[in-house]
This record gives C-alpha cells, sequence and structure tokens, in this order.
C-alpha cells in the first residue's frame, strides 16, 4: 500500500493538490493512504519552502505547485515499481 501525504494548510491550491491525488488513485485503483498534513512543523520534516507539497512513501516529489494527473499518476506508478 502506497502512503500519499499533501502537505498544506488547506489553500484552495493544497485543496487541488489533494483532490488530484484522490482522482488518480481510484483511476488507478490502487490501495494507498492520503493524509493530509496541515501543521507546519510537520510539513517541515520535508525541508519544503512553499506549499502545496507532495510526498509518496516519504519521498517529496512536489513542491510549491499543482503537478497534473499525468504527473502524478507517472510518480505513483514510478512508487509502486520500487514498493
Amino acid at each position: 500500500m502506497l502512503t500519499i501525504k499533501v502537505l498544506g494548510s488547506g489553500c484552495a491550491n493544497c485543496k487541488k493538490v489533494e483532490a488530484i491525488v484522490h482522482q488518480v488513485v481510484d483511476k488507478m485503483s490502487l490501495e494507498a493512504e492520503v493524509i493530509k498534513v496541515a501543521e507546519y512543523a510537520d510539513m517541515m520534516q520535508y525541508n519544503i519552502m512553499s506549499t502545496p507539497g507532495l510526498v509518496i512513501n516519504e519521498k517529496l516529489v512536489s513542491a510549491g505547485k499543482i503537478p497534473s494527473e499525468a504527473q502524478v499518476t507517472s510518480w505513483l506508478a514510478e512508487a509502486l515499481e520500487t514498493a
């Protein structure tokens, strides 16, 4: 099972990233836990300077932008290969 974390305070962009992640997980029929990380101290463990951030299996894959569905799909497929 994949662990996916969306890092952000709950702004519109953070919510959009979370929605994209849920769409891709559903499309790929993945078994994944999607966790919303809103606490600043918890986000800083990943050394991000701007939100939203996206972490897949404890690897930071995106920060400060909204990734496309295609990008998220690629990152999740890669994570499945290395899991």
